[in-house]
């Protein structure tokens, strides 16, 4: 792995992908032993959980259905808004089911805290759960759990599989953390 850089920012190397694949195989196996005997419904908050939840679902050795939704607190650049919306509806009718909330990084908390609310008063779970791949724990302040977490990072941005800098870097198959200065994601 070398540093690359997207934009006007140089990333440095953090997780290779063989490493990133182990936690995830390691977390999907977790949240298996919780739901072996259900078919729960994984859903993925898009953009940056695509690749995460594609490799997940490989690891996952239970039946389970997926469903897609779309939340946004970013408008392009490294910094949230702070103000979560939603870009695109859920695609499945989610009502009386096992719902595990898939999200590529949590930080703050902020769109994790506004999917819960959008489920609990409009979907009407069975029971509803996060799984994260990655943490921010120094900036993660809310009132609730993330139920399963694949790795905790510092607050450092960063870029790769998945995870984009102003809808750049996505594509790369290794995580990379900001080189200079701390700044959240």
């Amino acid at each position: 792995m070398e540093t690359v850089k997207i934009h006007d920012k140089e990333f440095v190397p953090y997780l290779r992908n063989d490493e990133i694949q182990e936690i995830i195989k390691n977390l999907a196996l977790k949240v298996y032993e919780d739901y072996k005997d259900e078919t729960p419904v994984f859903i993925g908050v898009l953009n940056g959980v695509i690749m995460f939840f594609s490799d997940f679902l490989k690891h996952y050795p239970g039946q389970c259905e997926i469903a897609f939704i779309q939340m946004s607190s970013y408008l392009g650049g490294m910094q949230s808004t702070g103000i979560v919306y939603k870009k695109m509806d859920l695609t499945k009718d989610v009502e009386g089911r096992h719902i595990i909330l898939m999200e590529d990084i949590v930080d703050t908390g902020n769109t994790i805290e506004s999917l819960f609310e959008y489920f609990k008063n409009t979907q009407r779970p069975k029971s509803l759960k996060v799984a994260s791949l990655l943490l921010k724990p120094e900036v993660f302040k809310k009132d609730f759990t993330i139920d399963y977490v694949a790795k905790e990072i510092p607050n450092k941005f960063v870029l790769g599989y998945g995870l984009d800098y102003d809808e750049l870097g996505r594509n790369l198959p290794d995580l990379y953390q900001l080189a200079e200065g701390r700044i959240n994601h």
